[in-house]
């Protein structure tokens, strides 16, 4: 079960102690830098540990007032539990059938996979963006040509926590995963695509858990 590190508790117990208590107060009560304490107060926040409100500071949240049980949940709370279908297309698909599927789909991006559904890379509406601009015939490009390949690409197993989802995504500053699972063998760079992980299922699942759902 994923918990909360140290200099997360520790930043947990000074909010108790002096919230409000802006990020600059924390960071030199804990002794780095405000940018390095980004992430650990975006999970912070995201689980309902700690509140924020703008110029005003952080606060306990409503997690911490109920016992930590919410927290509790959501660190036994697994990937595959809140996880969606992928989103996937094969490799030599065009530019164009992409854009019209990533449109159709209303996603940010759209996982690559072999003819096995093994991933091979993702491509973003940023990626086609780029490509498609000024260039009238990158429409009929394969959409592998243009994709960030498997070996970039950050993933997640289905028996992981949400909240190291969440670490990851604020870490590597990303919309969404992809949910995977080894081949026979654990071979690493064969890995079969079963689903996807983004900021929306983590939205709905915090709204659910403030519903009591």
């Amino acid at each position: 079960m994923i918990e909360f590190t140290n200099r997360q508790r520790n930043i947990i117990e000074i909010v108790k102690k002096k919230e409000p208590i802006t990020a600059e107060h924390i960071a030199d009560l804990v002794g780095v830098s405000k940018a390095a304490l980004r992430s650990d107060l975006a999970v912070l926040v995201m689980t309902n540990a700690l509140e924020s409100k703008p110029k005003v500071g952080y606060f306990v949240g409503k997690t911490l007032y109920n016992g930590q049980a919410n927290v509790g949940y959501l660190q036994q709370l697994k990937v595959k539990d809140i996880q969606s279908v992928p989103i996937i297309v094969d490799g030599k698909s065009t530019v164009q059938e992409v854009v019209i599927k990533l449109f159709l789909e209303n996603v940010g991006s759209i996982m690559v996979v072999d003819e096995k559904g093994y991933l091979e890379g993702i491509v973003s509406r940023k990626d086609l963006l780029k490509v498609t601009l000024g260039n009238a015939n990158a429409t009929t490009m394969p959409v592998n040509l243009v994709m960030t390949r498997h070996p970039n690409i950050v993933t997640i197993l289905p028996d992981e926590s949400v909240l190291e989802a969440a670490r990851k995504m604020i870490h590597f500053q990303v919309d969404s995963l992809p949910v995977v699972e080894r081949s026979v063998g654990g071979n690493d760079d064969k890995k079969m695509v079963i689903g996807r992980i983004t900021k929306t299922n983590m939205t709905r699942m915090l709204l659910d858990l403030e519903n009591g759902e």
